[in-house]
């Protein structure tokens, strides 16, 4: 039997009228701002299917600004998001589109940061606040959000992913699920990896000194 939590029972605690369209939309945001890691300055947001026809009506817009703000689903601010968005300079357009074989509660983020990173973010809010992120610049993933996740940006090459699984045991971290995706043999690849529990900093800069890892990202569990 899977685990449950009072969050699975109940729903989650939420400012709006859906928890699909505004909870499950902050939730969106929230972790598309964390897999930019950074503070987002400018962003396009890509409307799919029910969020482009009732998102309006329902908060997904307000819902969707304020998760990239770093608010939680049940942040008061919540209706004021975009207001607040233009006050701390946050740039950003919503358009109408067609994003293919999806859940219809999907969005599409293409988002820059502070620093002049990137990120493109595909993510389903599939009910009672549930978020899946489907994609990740490109490469295909599945994350939720329950774990703390590594998301490693590298080269395709044989033995990399058993060189981050050792530094991983060596710590004593349990990897909890992974996955692996990659543009065509020895081309870039992401590894995802869910954990038990947070990773180390110091693990995490050994990880990056591994050849041909172009970078690291830590992501904590939503809340």
């Amino acid at each position: 039997m899977g685990r449950s939590n009072v969050f699975d029972l109940l729903g989650p605690i939420m400012v709006g009228p859906s928890s699909s369209h505004t909870a499950g939309a902050v939730r969106l945001g929230a972790m598309a701002r964390k897999i930019l890691g950074e503070e987002p300055v400018e962003g396009t947001l890509s409307l799919h299917g029910s969020f482009a026809k009732t998102g309006k009506g329902h908060g997904t817009n307000l819902a969707l600004i304020a998760g990239l703000l770093g608010m939680a689903p049940d942040d008061e601010r919540i209706p004021e998001a975009i207001n607040i968005a233009k006050d701390l300079g946050l740039n950003f357009s919503f358009k109408i589109a067609d994003l293919g074989d999806v859940h219809p509660n999907t969005v599409k983020f293409e988002l820059l940061g502070k620093t002049g990173c990137h990120a493109q973010v595909v993510g389903s809010s599939i009910g009672g606040g549930t978020i899946v992120i489907r994609e990740i610049n490109d490469f295909k993933v599945e994350i939720r959000g329950d774990y703390p996740t590594l998301v490693i940006l590298h080269q395709d090459l044989p033995g990399l992913v058993a060189q981050v699984a050792l530094l991983l045991a060596t710590a004593q971290t349990n990897i909890a699920r992974m996955l692996v995706s990659r543009e065509k043999r020895g081309a870039q690849a992401l590894m995802v990896l869910e954990t038990d529990e947070l990773v180390d900093d110091a693990v995490l800069v050994l990880m990056r000194r591994l050849p041909k890892i172009y970078q690291v990202l830590a992501i904590e569990p939503l809340e």
